[in-house]
């Protein structure tokens, strides 16, 4: 569709636009009384939440980052699904599997009662995604924008086979100077240091960024903060349908090398995702549903 079908069939009257984003792909703008916030309908992807009244986004977006299709955009929300982390099953298939990098459906827009607004994006199995991934499926995000922004990935099973699955909100959060920011909630959890050969440790304290951070956290807590000391503000995730968290920054020489991050854009980002990973599997029957959710809210004081 174009964008201006898009917006004729979704669009909402001062609440709801669809324009055209970077790379030529449709980005929903979202503006309540409660917050704003933009939407790629490539990736289903969050670039910008933004609630009434803050003086920064929540989402950092690299100024480098990619907007072509066949590659993943670096910053917001990208969705890793129906895999997180490498090809579990060695065939060459790309990391974090191919929903970040192809265009989604947009299926519907509300103006909610409650002053929010809802946004729905959609991708099934095609013939091209069964010879990647040999399972039918229906694929939802739903993105609710008010106060806090919640995101909810629905998987259906829509075969006559069970499949499992891994998967990530893998959220870049905007901050200040990164060697003043804290994970809180972590504490005296379980993690594999993948920037360590995949050690198990385990957390002592806060979670901290003085070199490369790359670690999956099992068995954690529903809420977790992200302490922002230099903007003055607490970053809460709350999630559910999910038992594993990954914190990573690349630090400096990875950020060197990495052609759609600056090099100093480690400084003003820390990711924290919501995730089934490792032992965390995500079991879905034939003709069932997944549910992953996470709920990101601004406090202050």
């Amino acid at each position: 569709m174009t964008i201006a079908q898009l917006n004729q069939e979704f669009g909402i009257a001062g609440q709801v636009e669809v324009v055209e984003g970077k790379g030529g792909f449709p980005v929903i703008q979202v503006s309540n009384a409660k917050a704003k916030a933009k939407i790629s309908v490539y990736a289903a992807q969050v670039l910008s939440f933004q609630p009434e009244g803050e003086p920064d986004d929540l989402m950092f977006v690299s100024e480098n980052a990619y907007y072509k299709t066949g590659k993943a955009t670096k910053g917001g929300i990208p969705i890793c699904w129906p895999w997180f982390g490498p090809d579990p099953e060695g065939k060459g298939r790309a990391s974090h599997g191919f929903v970040r990098n192809r265009l989604w459906h947009l299926l519907s827009t509300e103006a909610m009662a409650s002053g929010e607004t809802k946004v729905r994006l959609g991708v099934s199995a095609t013939e091209e995604t069964k010879a990647i991934w040999p399972y039918s499926f229906e694929l939802i995000m739903e993105v609710v924008v008010g106060s806090e922004l919640m995101v909810t990935l629905t998987t259906e099973n829509t075969g006559d086979e069970a499949f499992s699955i891994t998967q990530a909100f893998h959220a870049y959060f905007l901050t200040g100077d990164i060697s003043q920011v804290k994970v809180l909630g972590l504490e005296d959890t379980t993690y594999l240091d993948k920037a360590n050969g995949g050690e198990e440790k385990t957390q002592s304290g806060a979670v901290t960024v003085s070199a490369e951070v790359d670690r999956i956290y099992t068995d954690v807590k529903p809420v977790l903060m992200i302490e922002d000391g230099e903007k003055g503000r607490v970053i809460r995730i709350s999630s559910e349908g999910s038992k594993t968290a990954i914190v990573w920054n690349p630090w400096i020489e990875i950020a060197e090398k990495m052609a759609d991050l600056a090099a100093q854009d480690y400084q003003q980002f820390i990711c924290v995702e919501t995730a089934n990973a490792v032992d965390d599997i995500a079991e879905v029957a034939a003709g069932g549903e997944y549910r992953l959710r996470a709920v990101y809210a601004i406090e202050r004081g």
